[in-house]
Order: C-alpha cells, then structure tokens, then sequence
C-alpha cells in the first residue's frame, strides 16, 4: 500500500512526512528539479521572499521541530518589530502581541481604548465583511496596525479583504508567545525543505524530481492510474495519492474541479549587499516596501498584494526600495554601510502567489476528491489564509483524510 505525493511544496512534503509515520510507503512525485515550491530558493540560495513563522503557526513550527530544523530559526525582533512610517519620519517599535501594548512605547500608532474595542469585535466570529468598512471609524489604527497585518497574512487590500478570515488570525494571536515572530536563519532552502527531504530520505521515503503529472486516469470513485509524461503508474487497491498541486494544476489534472479562480500577487525585490550582522526584520508604511528582511550578504523586500507594483519594471522599483531601505537603516542604526548607489536588484514576481481572500469567498472543494486520491495545499484552507502553516495543516489532513 503505497501512498503517492504529487507535489514537492510545503504541502506536499508534509503530506509526504505524515504518510511515512503512518507506517506507509511513499513516493514524492516533484515537476521541477527540486522541492520547495513557493518556498524554493532562489539559485542563490536566496529565499524568494521574507517568509515568517509566528509562534501561533503551531502546524508550521511542529513540522521544523519534526525534521529537525526549529533551531535554524531565529526571531530578529523580540522587543518589537521596528516600524518606520514614511508619512512623518517616525520610527518605533510595535509589539505584534496585544499582551505587549501595556508599554506606550510599543502600541500601535491610532491604538485607543476605542480601537481596542473594534479589533475585540473584529476578532469575533460574525457576519464576513471587508475589513476597510470595518474599521473605517479608526483609520489610523487601520493605516498603522491592521492593514499591515491583513498585507501580510491575507495578502488582499483591505477594501476586499475578509473580515472572517482575519478573525481567525486574531483570535490566534492573542496568547502568550503566539505573536512571536521567527525566520529562518540561512533560508528556506537550508532551514525547511532541505530538513524535510532528509527526513523523508531518512525514513525510506523515495523522492523523483521532473516528473510532471499529466492526468489521473479515474475509473468508478478510485483513482486508477497517474501519467507521468511517458511513464503510467497503475495504483492498487490500498495505494492512495495527495494531490498537493496549485489550484490551477489541481485542476488540469482533474477537469472540473472547483478551485480558486482569483489570486493575489506577490512582489519580491533581492538586493546584493556585503558585510555581516544579525538578521533583522523591519517594517515600512507609507513606501513601497511592507517588510525588509537583512540577512548577512542580501536584503530582502516583500510587497504583498502587488496589484499595480507587479507591473512595473526592475530599473523602477530597484530606485524606489532602496532609497526607503537606506532610510530604514539610518533610523534604526542597521550596522555596515548602506551606500546611495542601488546595488544589484532581482525581482520576483509571483502573479498567483495566494488565493484572494475576499468576502464571499468560496469554500475549498472536499478534501476526499476521490475514495483514494485527497487534496493538499495551502488554497485547501477553509478558515486560515494561504500561508506555510496552511500548507503544512493541508497535507496532514489530506493524510488523514485518506484514512
């Protein structure tokens, strides 16, 4: 009884991992030349982004403790993540964690004892609504602290953005330690996917690259067969298969699957810079940059719900995000030198880089697509938004969907 992985994301690999504690045989089935999907390095070794992972990401930080890779994450900031606002020059430290904000020194910008009260009534189950007409009576604390957060996590504007879906991160941020926030000291690549493969190596797991599913061959409700170009591997009556594909190739595969049909881009710019130091994580409003992750050699700049800025060239953007993190590094006294010329720039752009998570949005199909064939991916998430915890909880319920 063998249990099929198509897929070498996230998802996948922790599909992949969860079918191999059950005591099954695997086989991880990847298109592309290595694993990692969204979260694949770059050839550099570059992350494609300034990935994150909060302490109320249980799923997530379960699986790095379970390949072993937890100690390769750091958090950069835990007295706060330094915010510098454009608008006015002010630069300030804010605790992500309510818990924090006893401190003035670490509220958000507009917070009252009012806006307290709309982020509680925010955060409680209800009726779904954007969350810019939610919380239109504070912009302020809008502009400061929620639509960062909804930037972020939702990576939807918050004219469109679900207030269902960000109560769901609300509520789990809350708690003692849940808002901590880690990355990964050397990079996706190093600190997750190379851990997991190990692991699945290690456990007897047998891991093919460029082998790029075709079709599934259905017969009755049971998966029959899986083409893999020139290659057709029949399945017998116990094996089972995790489709932990994007939705769109979920649904080349599989004609007439419901799948997210909107998506969000994602803007990811890749400076080249000498010199060492601690890792760091800032945050910008009001530029173009939303989040700057230094890494000793790179810096790193994510812009999130990058409908206009996707569009626009490097020679444009390059200008833009390095004058803001020059001024990132004065306000905050970042070590090195942070010279006026633009050092080299690469930019990533991710156009369906997460489903639009909007009022209304649909329900992901069943997991259970087939008696022996389940979803997996972070777009398979019925109540969180689309992120690396969603796609490892994705992968271990399609496991045990599976039975």
């Amino acid at each position: 009884m063998t249990t099929h992985v198509v897929g070498g994301g996230v998802a996948g690999l922790a599909a992949a991992l969860a079918a191999r504690a059950a005591g099954q045989p695997v086989v991880l089935h990847e298109a592309a030349g290595s694993a990692g999907g969204r979260a694949r390095a770059l050839p550099d070794g570059t992350d494609n982004g300034t990935h994150a992972v909060l302490g109320a990401n249980r799923a997530a930080v379960g699986f790095l403790k379970e390949v072993g890779a937890w100690s390769g994450w750091v958090e950069p900031e835990p007295d706060g993540l330094p915010v510098l606002d454009l608008a006015d020059g002010s630069a300030r430290r804010v605790a992500l964690s309510p818990l924090g904000w006893w401190r003035g020194d670490r509220r958000p910008h507009g917070l009252s004892a009012r806006g307290v009260m709309a982020l509680l009534r925010l955060a409680l189950p209800g009726a779904d609504a954007a969350v810019g007409a939610r919380m239109a009576g504070h912009p302020a604390l809008l502009r400061g602290f929620v639509e960062p957060l909804v930037i972020a996590a939702l990576n939807t504007p918050v004219t469109e953005a679900s207030s269902r879906r960000l109560a769901a991160v609300l509520r789990r941020v809350g708690g003692p330690g849940a808002a901590r926030l880690h990355v990964a000291r050397s990079g996706l690549g190093p600190d997750l996917v190379e851990p997991a493969l190990a692991a699945l190596r290690r456990g007897g797991a047998e891991v093919r690259f460029s082998a790029r599913l075709r079709g599934v061959e259905v017969e009755g409700e049971r998966a029959a067969a899986l083409q893999f170009g020139g290659e057709r591997v029949a399945l017998g009556d116990g094996d089972r298969v995790v489709l932990a594909l994007p939705p769109w190739e979920a649904a080349r595969v599989m004609p007439g699957l419901p799948v997210p049909v909107e998506h969000a881009p994602i803007l990811n710019l890749h400076f080249a810079r000498e010199g060492a130091g601690a890792v760091r994580f800032l945050g910008v409003l009001g530029g173009l940059c939303q989040w700057v992750l230094v890494r000793p050699g790179a810096v790193a700049v994510t812009v999130s719900a990058a409908d206009a800025e996707a569009g626009e060239p490097v020679e444009v953007l390059a200008p833009r995000a390095w004058g803001e993190i020059r001024a990132l590094a004065s306000a905050f006294g970042l070590p090195g030198e942070w010279p006026v010329e633009v050092p080299g720039c690469r930019a990533v752009k991710e156009r369906r880089a997460t489903p639009r998570h909007v009022v209304g949005q649909a329900a992901p199909p069943d997991v259970r697509a087939l008696r022996n064939l389940a979803l997996a991916g972070d777009w398979m998430e019925p109540v969180l938004p689309a992120t690396i915890d969603a796609a490892v909880r994705s992968g271990r319920r399609a496991v045990r969907a599976l039975g």
